[in-house]
């Protein structure tokens, strides 16, 4: 059976006509050119000038930015124009872009997500979530992330791969260096609904709630603990990354807010992360929430705004909102639970 391309499956797509499908298509073919570009410039390393190191800058988020970091997001804006959206978001920008006042779509990005592991040649990514356009940026940019028309990531490894969703199941086109086109490697992704693997950064144990550490020490203790079977760990710290990993086989991902500064409110941010990474996973038969609420029901308060993630295999997401929202049913050996929680103030 022949695989269909890229464009192909975007063609099928706007068959019916659809004005806001054709603009989806647009953005998502105008992206994956982009991705081609950033691509190129990630695989010259150290060689290639977008290395350069960082800028000295910080962005929106105050993280420091990296000159690919900003290669990547003139790029993907340059490609929003070209594709006529109406408003860009972006993770290196204070405030949305105005591009295109007739546009029905807007795009919220994170251009580079894993910037942190440029340099030690770790897959890295770009996430994008399409959303409908709305009177201004404020109230496009405030819409819950259930208002989504189609989420996506670039995933820059071994392969090079686009994870897409436009709301009708998750599926996987893989870059063909033979054809120069994106092709569909998975037609349905469907997420494992038990899990035997967790990913989370364990050097952060001492400043997390009692409850998430009770809930990972389960996991630790194995065949002999309360969960009676044996867990793995992984940690990529790479979200496309280890999104990728709980898409093929499976597992859970958390990154909860914790005690030190600047991490109350959790890490990652809301719009241009945890709202499309939320999408194509729960399209994928998985779940993904705060710890406790479902992140396609937050409604951002800001276009940077941070949030607490925990997703993959719908059981376990659920059962680490029992640690948090319900330890009775947990059990009588939790004494130090309380209604204090990780993922709640």
């Amino acid at each position: 059976m022949t695989q269909a391309t890229l464009d192909a499956h975007l063609n099928t797509f706007t068959a019916t006509n659809d004005p806001v499908k054709a603009q989806i298509a647009e953005t998502v073919r105008a992206f994956a050119a982009a991705a081609i570009l950033v691509r190129k410039s990630i695989n010259e390393g150290a060689l290639g000038a977008a290395f350069a190191g960082t800028r000295g800058n910080a962005n929106s988020g105050g993280d420091t930015q990296k000159e690919l970091d900003v290669h990547a997001d003139n790029l993907f804006l340059d490609a929003a124009r070209k594709a006529g959206i109406g408003y860009y978001a972006s993770e290196e920008l204070a405030n949305p872009v105005a591009i295109n006042a007739d546009s029905k779509i807007a795009v919220a990005i994170d251009p580079l997500d894993g910037s942190s592991n440029i340099d030690t040649n770790v897959s890295i990514g770009t996430i994008f979530s399409i959303v409908p356009r709305r009177e201004d940026a404020a109230t496009t940019f405030s819409q819950p992330g259930s208002e989504q028309l189609a989420a996506g990531f670039f995933i820059y490894g071994p392969q090079m791969a686009l994870v897409l969703t436009k709301r009708n199941g998750t599926r996987i086109f893989v870059f063909s260096s033979r054809l120069g086109t994106f092709v569909e490697a998975y037609s349905s992704v469907t997420v494992a609904p038990m899990a035997t693997e967790f990913a989370i950064n364990m050097s952060n144990y001492r400043h997390w709630d009692e409850t998430t550490r009770l809930y990972i020490d389960d996991c630790l203790a194995g065949m002999d603990g309360p969960r009676e079977k044996d867990f793995n760990m992984r940690w990529i710290a790479s979200l496309v990354a280890d999104t990728y990993r709980i898409l093929i086989r499976g597992g859970v991902f958390l990154y909860p807010r914790d005690s030190r500064k600047g991490y109350s409110l959790g890490r990652l941010r809301l719009i241009y992360e945890a709202t499309p990474i939320a999408l194509l996973i729960e399209q994928a038969g998985g779940a993904a929430t705060d710890g406790a609420t479902r992140i396609l029901d937050l409604v951002p308060g800001d276009v940077h705004q941070r949030t607490p993630l925990v997703f993959g295999s719908k059981k376990e997401v659920e059962k680490i909102a029992r640690y948090h929202t319900d330890p009775s049913a947990i059990g009588t050996r939790h004494p130090l639970f309380t209604n204090r929680g990780l993922f709640r103030a």
